[in-house]
């Protein structure tokens, strides 16, 4: 690593995030339809004790994004992890942790426009391929215009998402109490009917594996870390603020489902209607719940997408940058956006969409389950990476973390991929995951020979 923060940032780039920005950039990828939807997959694997796997969860990405945290105050740039995985391992490592990042954001972010286009193509009664078509038109604009703009409106659009949580939270709070009208105190009886863990300790593991990636997306906050006024300051910032908000809306949401809901009404939700958070809200005779779930879904999904078009271009720029991307990629436009960069990840992205709608046989299916292993490459190759830099880190405002941490975080990275081999349904995503690494590896092999053939002659 450098001994100046700053050193690896491209001057071409823009300087108008600050940590707010950076802060709520990561709540926004990070608190999205999983949450609302989804949370309800792994209360019926762990039934209460899905706290714990939470918990567990929690702590990984804390450790994760600390050490992350550290290289990014000490050398900011771009590329983030896929810069440090190359400082430390060579450029194999940067190569597969960029294209595998850029590659997740992608696919992700088409399955995320494809769930709201559905939502709001029965709002306005047109076809689904209208509202998938302008928002990423939308979203493109956003792209391209100056960074502070950009982060000014994620950060308006993310902070929708933390009031309606802690709006929840205090619903759910003053529904538990019996303090609203026609309530009475709930007490524990949901939590005592079902028991703790009612399917014991496979239950907790098969929970784990439910919430294992739900903080997944955070990193990005560590990629926009360059285009920031002071990249050290509002990096540390932002990575100290993300993990304690992450954290209580996550478990103070499940908290409030667990206690208000038998465990036999909780389960992974296909729509808005079906949602925990719906129903938590119906018991508080709010009138509307859900469509006002359904609009805070789309939001929270145009959210995430926003934020993951920002990440792929920025990821590609660095990319191009180091010769793993085409040498145009790295074109910016005056206000230090790199254009041709967003404009390849909005054309990526329609490309995404289209996969979600024509669904070949096999391919969609194998290429999400892909999805699935890729922040699991990506977190372990992180934690490595710091293991190796750390000695090299430096800077006034970098307080470095015990030399354990990375091998105790890499234990717990590796238990979960215990677990996912054992578990027929997350299986696919370690073989989907080690297919597309390796493709990856060989690739770049492929072009470093290229690159060494041509300096040769």
């Amino acid at each position: 690593m450098s001994t100046k923060a700053g050193t690896n940032q491209s001057p071409t780039l823009g300087t108008g995030l600050k940590s707010r920005h950076l802060t709520l950039m990561g709540l926004g990828m990070a608190v999205g339809a999983g949450l609302f939807l989804g949370v309800g997959a792994g209360i019926r694997a762990a039934g209460p004790a899905i706290l714990v796997a939470y918990l567990i969860a929690g702590a990984i990405v804390v450790c994760v994004m600390r050490m992350l945290g550290e290289m990014a105050a000490a050398d900011p740039s771009p590329g983030s992890f896929a810069t440090y995985g190359r400082k430390a391992f060579g450029d194999w490592a940067g190569f597969l942790l960029g294209w595998l990042y850029w590659f997740l954001l992608i696919m992700v972010g088409g399955a995320e426009i494809t769930g709201a286009a559905a939502i709001m193509s029965a709002w306005f009664d047109v076809p689904q391929w209208v509202p998938a078509l302008v928002t990423v038109v939308f979203f493109a604009a956003i792209n391209l215009s100056q960074v502070k703009g950009f982060g000014e409106f994620e950060y308006w659009f993310a902070m929708i998402k933390v009031v309606v949580i802690v709006g929840f939270i205090i619903v759910g709070v003053a529904l538990f109490l019996g303090l609203l009208p026609g309530t009475s105190f709930v007490g524990f009886g949901n939590i005592a009917e079902s028991g703790f863990a009612p399917n014991g300790l496979s239950g907790v593991a098969a929970g784990l594996l439910a919430v294992a990636f739900a903080f997944g997306g955070i990193e990005v906050v560590t990629i926009a870390a360059a285009e920031s006024e002071n990249p050290a300051r509002a990096v540390k910032r932002a990575v100290s603020s993300i993990i304690w908000r992450i954290g209580l809306f996550y478990i103070g949401s499940v908290i409030v489902i667990i206690l208000l809901l038998p465990y036999s009404r909780i389960d992974a939700a296909d729509s808005a209607a079906d949602s925990p958070f719906t129903q938590v809200l119906d018991m508080a005779n709010i009138p509307g719940a859900v469509g006002f779930m359904e609009a805070v879904i789309v939001l929270a999904l145009l959210s995430a997408f926003n934020a993951q078009i920002y990440g792929t271009s920025r990821m590609a720029y660095q990319l191009a940058l180091d010769g793993n991307a085409p040498a145009w990629l790295r074109g910016t436009n005056a206000q230090g956006v790199p254009i041709n960069s967003v404009l390849v990840s909005v054309f990526f992205a329609f490309v995404s969409v289209g996969l979600q709608w024509w669904n070949p046989p096999g391919l969609l299916a194998f290429l999400m389950s892909a999805v699935g292993g890729c922040l699991m490459v990506t977190w372990i190759m992180i934690t490595l990476s710091y293991a190796k830099l750390r000695p090299t880190l430096a800077g006034d405002d970098i307080a470095v973390s015990p030399r354990w941490l990375p091998w105790v975080t890499l234990a717990a990275l590796v238990a979960i991929v215990a677990l996912m081999l054992f578990d027929a349904a997350a299986r696919g995503q370690i073989i989907a995951v080690l297919a597309l690494s390796a493709f990856l590896v060989l690739l770049s092999q492929l072009g470093g020979r290229r690159t060494r053939g041509r300096a040769e002659k």
